[in-house]
């Protein structure tokens, strides 16, 4: 019963790694193609910061993915590794969803302060 469950838990990390891994692709992806277009159409500095914090939930969704799998691999190991990646990937997407919380909350104030001088 042991092995089959350390099998499953084997098989969700990969599952769940490849899913952080291709979030965290296709946010890339996106954010060169969106900048590219924001630094070719002469776009205002809000709309670039806007690209720029798209980008970061990406990046906070694939730590998150990444978070989770580290959590199912600790379940089963008890190295001290494997509990260091665990908090530093958790300490990373603290530090990261700060961050994108404190730039989304100025960039919502400076929108809703355009809307109310624009009316």
């Amino acid at each position: 019963m042991k092995e089959w469950l350390v099998e499953a838990t084997e098989m969700s990390i990969v599952v769940i790694d490849v899913i952080a891994f291709l979030v965290i692709v296709v946010g890339t992806v996106v954010v060169v193609v969106m900048a590219l277009r924001t630094e070719i159409g002469g776009s205002s500095r809000d709309e670039k910061r806007a690209v720029w914090l798209g980008y970061a939930r990406f990046l906070v969704i694939g730590l998150t993915f990444q978070l989770a799998a580290d959590i199912i691999e600790t379940s089963i190991s008890t190295s001290w590794e494997a509990i260091g990646r665990l908090a530093a990937i958790a300490v990373i997407r603290t530090f990261l969803e700060f961050f994108l919380e404190r730039d989304v909350s100025k960039v919502r104030e400076r929108q809703h302060a355009a809307r109310e001088q624009a009316s």
